[in-house]
């Protein structure tokens, strides 16, 4: 925490990370040293995390040779290392050394085992670490001298095990560890609608733009208020660092706690007020302290209430085991010893944790920890690996809240009911799966190598999950094979995260190269990727047949119509569908099982709101506001105009091509007149005049029409201000190329001519230029034309007037036609075409100007200005990211597939199946039951049955005939059919032509839908899905039924 925060940022590397980290937290991290203890699974997950996140340095120690365990969750280490001479160390070296180049790895080759006989060549190692990590078991009083040394040496220590299905974390970071901002979620901030002349002052901030988000006691700042008491006391609110603190009031009301302003007239209005994040100091205990006497124990899933306390016992009972043994653990399945560790953890139970066990569960707990202690399996490694990744970069950077004392998480929901029997659990010493045997059996590892799965989107989480499933083996059989699909190419910003991928693979596609990574893990990998998008459009590759071979589909996407497109397919082909996403230190996890938990889709969240056309265009209050129109600014001067001037110049009947754009043809000929003929360059000094005259068309004359239109003193037809609450009164600027903006420290100006010339002279195909001398060169010449507003503009005051203003604008045709004609024809241009450019938030000339242009648009209405980084992060709605949630939440979904593949002698129920919601910034884990689908009742043939979004009404018989069909449904279900359709068309019902039923009757069900729809179904299609309208023959009341999934192939 104290190392210096020295050391430029690869922005382009560390982007996604750099939003959920920031500068200075990440600069921390840079100038941090880690040593890690063991790297076996656990410890090749953290190492691999840390140093995708950009630490400067990691040393490894773990002289012990790599066995069989080892490769269920080391994905360096393969079956031929077991066996070396070579410590783990040694043979993950440089792997990991080649994941960043920033992060130098080194060896610790001079401690021969971690005993405590070799306490005098271990802890000298601790000197200039910021953080050591112990990721294997180590004797007690080593662990404890590592753990005194570390206090002594002020740096982090944190230990932290997985056996089997099992886990904890222990962390301490000294007497007083100083948290910068605890939990980083951005500051609160608000607009003030009115500051009272009270006794406190009392701030009420707009409504419209939701909840202040204070706690009394927070501290906050404000800035760009105006009027009233402003006016009357000299220097009051002028400081934008100058802190104060609140009593929340209510939701959108404070008091500003000291702050009499009784003595003032006038309230203060408008105004901004920013949340300060205020410095933490935390108190840890040492592991020796928190073995006796651990305190409160963080819970990770509320239906286990008791199970940290229990498994804070059965470590213990574990370490007194391996005491008495050599230091060895339990071997699977070897009941004795298994029973061995539940009686000393009975002679331990100082809490009476076991007492009142009469069901055994308790006990069945410390059987399978015992009994699967050796295990190392990658699902657990990996979740642990991102928790545990998490704490070390919060001990590096002072970033976000530590878990204090322990954390105890488990999966036991996956594990058979009583222990399996000692030949099932049997390992070979040599084989990738014994982890996984030695837990579950060898009869659910040969399920899980025949697994077909189908992986879609291969970046971040599809990288993590990939890794699992090369080493747990998925798809690795005769009859398995893993499908996946990604449409995107690799990126420098992927590298931070996406594992899978190096320096080398930048511009190759993601699915092949992850492919080809996991291959190299897992020889045996059976995997095709693909490139294509999965949408109605790419059924002809992912149709009926695809989907009927598969066992399951995992998504790994980053958008909600993707998922839902996944979902229904799901559905229709009752897979299971593993889901999971992550929004920087946040993640989710959804389990979904056909019949037992409802679909993804059943429950959304809402749509996002839109901001409303008046504001954007005139009445902006938010940065988010200047951010959108600068980016529409873009597409239209870089791309639209382009792309206008492109169909002109291709198209042999123009105006013909404009028929059904009667409100925006007029516009759209006369820009292409400015584009192509009026203001067309020829040379980049042209492009800088251009850029010069567009400055002050945006900036200076549109602010003096709109304050010509709507005076600073006007009023609305009620008498109240038209400038006031969320309408900001704007200012006009002044060009100033050497003007600097007070918030971002950005020079504007100076930019947004750069950025504009240099984008315009690329579209047209001429050479740009940066320096600086260039520029004030030619601008110093520039004469920009006089502006007068006009009386006769109108401007749309409201949203309603916007709409308004959308509407019809009369004939525009003649206008049109003018143009037109005026318009060089396109034969004399031969040749000649524009670049349109595509606006790319990871290309620093778009977001050059696109910050410029939002910064002067803010500068204008009085709105706090933003860097290029945060405002990369608005614009380009990036989605921050970091590759220790990414690894979490990868865990818990492979977890998860175990228990759908199937516990050995155990039947699935729901509440075996777990949901996963996690903040590791706080840090927060709860892992609970999904929810079962919703049903709908309906009485079939006499009997009620309760159907869910899972079932449909199959029919199996062949492409039979329409009068076999409606027969079908008589005998089979005792229903009439008095209409059935497919899609949009009605294939019969019963006030149809009865000439075209009778002729209907006999054609098959297929021919009869492709003569309404005169296409020819794909040759990949099995199934056709109808919707029916049915009566009860009894009873002749409508029965509700589900669709009708009809296999006509």
């Amino acid at each position: 925490m104290d190392a210096l925060a020295t050391g430029e940022v690869d922005e382009k590397l560390y982007s996604r990370q750099l939003y959920v980290m920031g500068h200075e937290a990440q600069r921390r991290m840079m100038a941090s040293h880690a040593l890690l203890f063991g790297v076996s699974g656990l410890g090749a997950e953290v190492a691999k995390n840390c140093i995708l996140a950009g630490i400067s340095s990691i040393t490894l120690c773990d002289p012990s040779p790599a066995n069989s365990y080892d490769l269920g969750g080391n994905f360096y280490l393969t079956e031929k290392d077991v066996g070396s001479k070579k410590s783990r160390a040694k043979l993950c070296k440089e792997k990991l050394s080649d994941l960043n180049q920033y992060v130098s790895v080194t060896v610790a080759s001079d401690v021969p085992a971690l005993s405590r006989e070799h306490e005098d060549s271990i802890l000298p190692l601790i000197d200039g670490a910021s953080v050591v990590i112990v990721t294997i078991p180590l004797p007690q009083p080593l662990l404890i001298a590592i753990n005194q040394k570390c206090r002594a040496a002020g740096a982090s220590f944190i230990y932290s095990l997985t056996t089997g299905v099992f886990s904890k974390v222990f962390c301490d970071f000294g007497p007083a560890f100083l948290i910068a901002d605890t939990d980083g979620e951005q500051p609160a901030s608000s607009q003030i609608e009115t500051i009272l002349p009270s006794n406190p002052a009392t701030v009420k901030v707009l409504e419209d733009h939701g909840r202040h988000g204070l706690e009394t006691g927070d501290c906050v700042t404000f800035s760009r208020v105006k009027g009233g008491l402003v006016d009357e006391i000299d220097g009051l609110f002028d400081s934008p660092t100058e802190k104060y603190e609140v009593k929340s009031t209510g939701p959108f009301t404070f008091e500003i706690v000291g702050l009499d302003l009784s003595h003032c007239v006038a309230p203060a209005t408008q105004g901004y007020i920013t949340q300060v994040k205020m410095p933490k100091t935390m108190e840890f205990k040492t592991y020796g302290e928190a073995l006796e006497d651990p305190g409160e124990l963080m819970m990770s899933d509320f239906a286990k209430f008791e199970r940290p306390a229990l498994l804070h016992l059965g470590y213990k009972a574990l370490d007194a085991f391996m005491v008495k043994n050599g230091g060895e653990l339990p071997l699977p399945g070897d009941v004795e010893m298994a029973n061995s560790v539940y009686d000393i953890a009975k002679s331990m139970d100082e809490g009476n944790v076991l007492a009142g066990d009469e069901d055994g569960k308790a006990k069945r707990i410390i059987l399978h920890l015992a009994s699967g202690s050796r295990a190392v399996l990658s699902p657990m490694c990996a979740a642990l690996g991102g928790i545990v990744g998490q704490e070390v970069l919060k001990a590096c950077s002072g970033k976000f809240t530590p878990i204090n004392g322990f954390l105890y998480f488990d999966g036991d929901e996956a594990l058979p009911d009583t222990l399996l029997p000692a030949e099932e659990v049997a390992v070979t010493g040599t084989s990738r799966y014994d982890s996984q045997v030695a837990v579950f059996g060898k009869e659910m590892q040969k399920v899980l190598l025949d697994q077909r799965l189908f992986l879609v989107g291969a970046g971040a989480i599809g990288c993590e999950m990939l890794k699992n499933w090369a080493l747990m083996g998925v798809g690795c059989g005769e009859e398995g094979h893993v499908h996946i699909t990604d449409m995107d190419r690799i990126e420098k910003s992927n590298l931070s995260r996406q594992f899978l991928f190096r320096n080398n693979h930048i511009n190759h596609f993601k699915s092949t190269t992850a492919a080809e990574a996991a291959n190299e893990m897992n020889p045996d990998l059976n995997i095709t990727a693909y490139q294509e998008k999965v949408s109605v459009e790419t059924e002809d590759i992912f149709g009926d047949n695809f989907y009927d071979k598969l066992t399951g589909v995992c998504t790994a996407l980053d958008n909600v119509e993707a998922r839902l497109y996944m979902d229904q397919r799901c559905l229709f082909y009752r897979l299971p569908m593993l889901e999971s996403g992550t929004l920087g230190t946040k993640g989710n996890t959804q389990v979904v099982v056909p019949h037992l938990t409802e679909n993804y889709g059943a429950t959304r969240d809402p749509p996002e709101k839109s901001i409303p056309v008046c504001t954007l265009k005139n009445f902006p209050n938010q940065i988010q506001h200047t951010l959108q129109w600068a980016r529409d600014v873009f597409e239209g001067i870089f791309k639209q105009n382009a792309e206008d001037v492109n169909s002109y110049l291709k198209a042999t009947d123009y105006a013909q091509s404009l028929a059904g754009q009667q409100n925006t043809k007029v516009e759209t000929v006369k820009s292409i007149q400015r584009t192509l003929v009026d203001e067309r360059p020829v040379s980049f000094e042209d492009c800088v005049v251009w850029a010069r005259n567009k400055f002050e068309a945006e900036f200076s004359n549109n602010i003096l029409q709109l304050l010509h239109n709507f005076p600073e003193d006007q009023v609305t037809s009620s008498g109240a201000k038209f400038w006031s609450g969320s309408k900001r009164c704007p200012i006009s600027l002044s060009f100033d190329l050497d003007s600097t903006c007070e918030d971002a420290a950005m020079r504007n100006h100076f930019d947004f001519i750069v950025a504009t010339a240099n984008l315009r002279a690329s579209m047209y195909g001429i050479k740009g230029r940066t320096d600086e001398d260039y520029f004030r060169k030619i601008l110093q010449d520039v004469i920009v034309p006089d502006f007068n507003p006009s009386d006769g503009v109108k401007i749309a005051a409201n949203e309603e007037e916007a709409k308004e203003e959308q509407g019809g604008m009369g004939n525009p045709d003649d206008e049109c036609d003018e143009i037109l004609n005026s318009l060089p024809k396109p034969s004399e241009l031969a040749g000649f075409k524009l670049d349109p450019i595509d606006f790319d938030k990871d290309v620093d000339e778009h977001m050059l100007f696109v910050t410029a242009c939002s910064n002067l648009r803010a500068l204008n209405y009085s709105i706090p200005t933003e860097d290029t980084h945060r405002s990369r992060a608005i614009a380009g709605k990036i989605i921050p990211a970091i590759a220790t949630t990414t690894a979490l939440v990868t865990g818990l979904v492979c977890l998860e597939l175990y228990k759908i593949v199937g516990t050995a002698r155990k039947e699935l129920a729901v509440d075996a199946l777990k949901n996963g919601f996690i903040n590791l910034a706080v840090p927060f884990i709860t892992m609970s039951e999904p929810t079962p689908p919703t049903k709908t009742k309906c009485i079939l043939k006499g009997k009620e049955w309760n159907w869910t979004a899972w079932d449909s009404l199959d029919v199996n018989l062949g492409d039979i005939t329409l009068a076999q069909f409606v027969e079908h449904f008589k005998t089979e279900y005792n229903l009439d059919v008095s209409m059935l359709s497919q899609g949009v068309s009605i294939l019969y019902s019963f006030f149809a032509n009865r000439k075209k039923v009778e002729e209907r009757m006999k054609m098959p069900m297929s021919k009869i839908i492709t003569s309404i729809t005169k296409k020819e179904f794909p040759a990949n299609q099995l199934f056709i899905v109808m919707e029916l309208i049915t009566n009860d023959l009894d009873t002749d009341e409508e029965v509700e039924i589900p669709y009708v999934k009809f296999r006509f192939r």
